[in-house]
């Protein structure tokens, strides 16, 4: 075993964590991302219409907490984010497609190449997992609803 394995941390589930991705790391992509996100003319409405201004700070937290314990095993976080998705009536695809767009500008910017690879697969999986529930909940036939990939932006 070589030294860099020997020094690699492991994940809860096994999954080795990446180099250089620690909570620090984690809550600079959520303080940029959003701080992106929130002036998106396509996602930025959704958040600033479903966020009240008082509430950021909590939210990034609840946020930060989300993205450690998924990728660093943390397991800070115990919301539910389902339930807060479905709410919003007027949330669809261009909204996930930009939004996935947006997070994997962020980390490709900020992130060394193995974490930003991890944070953009963890992210669609999450947006895949909200199409679906939105769909299932819209009864939506969600037969159809592929895994959408970071990286290309909807029309603005």
């Amino acid at each position: 075993m070589n030294d860099r394995v020997a020094a690699a941390r492991l994940h809860s589930t096994g999954r080795l964590i990446p180099e250089g991705l620690d909570e620090a790391m984690v809550r600079a992509v959520v303080d940029v991302f959003y701080r992106k996100a929130r002036l998106d003319p396509v996602i930025g409405p959704i958040f600033n219409r479903v966020i009240a201004d008082a509430d950021w700070p909590e939210h990034l937290d609840k946020i930060e907490s989300f993205w450690s314990s998924m990728l660093l095993g943390t397991g800070t976080y115990g919301g539910r984010p389902m339930p807060k998705h479905l709410a919003i009536g007027d949330l669809g695809d261009r909204h996930f497609a930009q939004w996935l767009a947006l997070f994997k500008e962020t980390v490709d910017d900020i992130c060394p190449p193995a974490v930003a690879a991890l944070f953009v697969d963890r992210a669609e999986r999450v947006a895949h997992s909200l199409r679906l529930g939105l769909a299932q909940y819209r009864r939506q036939d969600s037969i159809g609803i592929d895994v959408m990939r970071a990286g290309t932006p909807t029309e603005k």
